[in-house]
C-alpha cells in the first residue's frame, strides 16, 4: 500500500454519546458518536454507527469512551439501520476488543 492510499481514509477520534442494542439482533449496537465539527462531512458532528460489538460491550458501558472511526464510508443499512462509518477494533480470539487513544484527546482528532 502507498502512503497517498492510506491519506484517502478520514480516520478520527469519536466520543460515543449514546448506545443501545439493536432489536432482533445478538451483537449489534446502535452508536451516537461525537465525531469533531464536521465541517468537512454532510452528517455534521454526530454520526450513528452501527458495531457488532454486543456480546462483549454492554451500550451504558460504552457511552463517553473516545474510540477511532473511519468516517468517509459509504452509509450501509444492518438490520434496517444506517451505519454512517465505521468503528475500529480488533480480534482477539474472535472476540472484538475497542481501540481507545491513551490520552483524553477532542473529539474530531485526526489518527495519523
Amino acid at each position: 500500500m502507498k502512503i497517498e492510499e492510506f491519506e484517502r481514509l478520514d480516520l478520527r477520534i469519536g466520543r460515543i454519546k449514546d448506545a443501545a442494542r439493536i432489536e432482533g439482533s445478538k451483537k449489534l449496537i446502535k452508536l451516537e458518536v461525537d465525531i469533531g465539527n464536521g465541517d468537512e462531512h454532510e452528517h455534521g458532528r454526530n454520526r450513528q454507527l452501527v458495531a457488532g460489538i454486543a456480546d462483549e460491550y454492554k451500550p451504558e458501558e460504552l457511552i463517553g469512551k473516545l474510540v477511532p472511526v473511519l468516517v468517509n464510508l459509504e452509509p450501509k443499512k444492518l438490520m434496517g439501520v444506517e451505519s454512517q462509518g465505521m468503528l475500529l477494533a480488533v480480534s482477539v480470539d474472535g472476540k472484538p476488543v475497542l481501540l481507545h487513544p491513551d490520552k483524553d484527546v477532542p473529539p474530531g482528532s485526526r489518527v495519523c
